[in-house]
């Protein structure tokens, strides 16, 4: 039973791949060379480890197929220095970018991460979160269908049919893990 079950979640995830394959994705080629800025701007070096994911993601951007990566990596290991450097070439080719954050909390701190690297290369950030008033939220929805703002950060908010996106390229989901108390207490000592 054991093995029919896996030969059929096999056949299930190998149709998915397939079918991924057929879809059409923008292709995202280098452009202005916003990256190189940005990397001069940042203050730090990335790791070895950081710059070569940034490729990849790069490279995987430029294809005309859907991509589908997961950037694994322990907090503050660079993650969101990557989820930049692909959101900086989408606002390229004049294309928005959503990040969803799974906490309001964590989407404000995305937000001011990215405000602060990509305001000084001519990029627009917004943030749009239950938290916001109507009038902040019709003002963000109306910048984000626009195409005024370049990089849309938020909760699942982002996902609702009221927003409605200019030219999206990019999505990018922080996914946030839940530990229990043994594992809480190991990783806090």
């Amino acid at each position: 039973i054991a093995r029919d079950e896996l030969t059929a979640y096999y056949l299930v995830m190998k149709g998915r791949a397939l079918k991924r394959q057929q879809e059409q994705a923008p292709q995202l080629a280098r452009a202005e060379g916003l990256g190189r800025q940005l990397l001069k701007n940042l203050g730090f070096h990335l790791t070895q480890a950081q710059a070569r994911v940034v490729a990849e993601v790069l490279t995987d951007l430029e294809r005309a197929v859907p991509m589908l990566r997961l950037v694994q990596g322990d907090v503050g290991s660079g993650k969101t220095v990557v989820a930049a450097f692909a959101a900086i070439r989408a606002a390229e080719h004049k294309c928005q970018t959503a990040l969803m954050a799974p906490t309001e909390l964590l989407a404000e701190q995305h937000y001011l991460n990215f405000a602060q690297w990509l305001h000084p290369l001519g990029l627009k950030v917004g943030l749009l979160t239950g938290q916001l008033s109507a009038k902040e939220q019709k003002a963000a929805l109306d910048k984000v269908a626009a195409g005024e703002l370049d990089v849309v950060i938020g909760t699942h908010a982002l996902f609702q049919e009221k927003v409605v996106f200019h030219r999206l390229a990019l999505s990018i989901i922080d996914e946030q893990h839940r530990f229990g108390k043994r594992q809480a207490g190991r990783r806090c000592r």
